[in-house]
């Protein structure tokens, strides 16, 4: 068994820095020995900025390291799947951020590339690590609702992306509702079956012409008979709004927003508080520090890892089931996206 074990990281933009940080300060059984991005300057920037010991611009340089025991691909969604073939060919446990791929065929060829590897993949989908929706979680699991009957999950963005995002992340439930369908999975326990999707432009008249929605809310049918409901919106005036609440035979559990703080101003007009954390890097910081933790412990003990790659497949199923019920104004059933798919 491995004391330390010794990373690589593909990607130096935003949650790179993040997931550097984490591997700089609070895990110590990690090593991050080099970093690389297409952009040498923002390579560097981190290296120096984390007293990491090589920077490069070139991907391969990582792989192709034999000191280097894992690596973390946090670079653009549409390297992922690649990335992830050639590491498992180099012989790297891999963390890969969310979505592998958008196809599903690539997502399958990524996926049994690291089988044939015999290596570990755990991938990005943080908000299964952050502590309310863990709570969520076992408290279902441990039966304290009873048998769950409905889940219900909000999720909305303080503010839209770029359009150029738009235009190339794959439309909004595979970049946005992909963690929800995520969630879902993880709180329910089971597989859902069909998905029906009403949505809309109700935030920028430009989100449209770029060919996507940004107001959706999608309805699920679970195989063991729970209902659930993803209620999206690319904009809330009041910050990031993201609450979930599961019912069930003998009770119900529910998770609200997290603020900034716990104050509660009374006076002769009104109640009120401060607005919500206002993003998702303030909102899942610990949530993406605790899954970093998770994938370092699993590959220096070699147990299983907490998101496995059919956990990575599974929303993305859901997202071209929700996609093509939007599409063609019907209920369908994620059965439907697998013989398109071998089409």
């Amino acid at each position: 068994m491995m004391d330390t074990l010794n990373i690589g990281l593909i990607g130096a933009g935003r949650i790179g820095k993040v997931h550097a940080a984490t591997l700089a300060y609070r895990i110590p059984a990690a090593k991050l020995l080099a970093v690389a991005d297409i952009d040498a300057a923002a390579a560097q920037q981190l290296a120096d900025q984390f007293k990491i010991p090589r920077a490069t611009a070139h991907y391969r340089d990582v792989l192709s390291d034999p000191a280097i025991d894992a690596v973390l691909i946090c670079s653009g969604t549409d390297t992922h799947a690649r990335f992830t073939i050639e590491a498992a060919q180099a012989g790297k446990h891999i963390f890969c951020e969310k979505p592998i791929a958008h196809s599903l065929a690539e997502i399958d060829q990524a996926l049994a590339a690291v089988h044939k590897a015999g290596v570990k993949l755990q991938v990005g989908f943080n908000r299964r690590f952050d502590a309310n929706f863990r709570r969520v979680h076992d408290a279902i699991r441990r039966g304290e609702i009873g048998q769950p009957a409905l889940l219900h999950i909000v999720s909305r963005d303080p503010a839209p992306p770029p359009i150029a995002y738009i235009q190339v992340s794959g439309g909004m439930f595979l970049d946005m509702t992909i963690h929800d369908f995520d969630m879902a999975r993880f709180l329910i326990g089971a597989e859902v079956e069909e998905v029906y999707t009403q949505a809309g432009v109700t935030v920028d008249p430009g989100i449209g012409a770029a060919g996507d929605v940004d107001t959706a809310v999608i309805m699920l049918k679970f195989a063991n008979g729970v209902i659930g409901t993803i209620d999206n919106c690319r904009r809330a005036s009041y910050g990031y709004d993201q609450r979930v609440e599961v019912f069930g035979s003998l009770g119900a559990v529910s998770t609200m927003n997290n603020y900034p703080n716990a104050a509660v101003l009374s006076d002769g007009a009104s109640v009120r508080r401060d607005l919500p954390l206002n993003f998702f890097m303030e909102r899942y910081t610990e949530s993406f520090a605790a899954e970093l933790i998770a994938f370092v412990h699993a590959v220096l003990h070699d147990t299983p890892v907490p998101v496995t790659g059919r956990d990575a497949r599974a929303p993305v199923v859901m997202g071209l089931a929700a996609a093509k019920s939007l599409h063609e104004r019907r209920p369908v059933r994620l059965s439907e996206i697998a013989a398109d798919d071998e089409r």
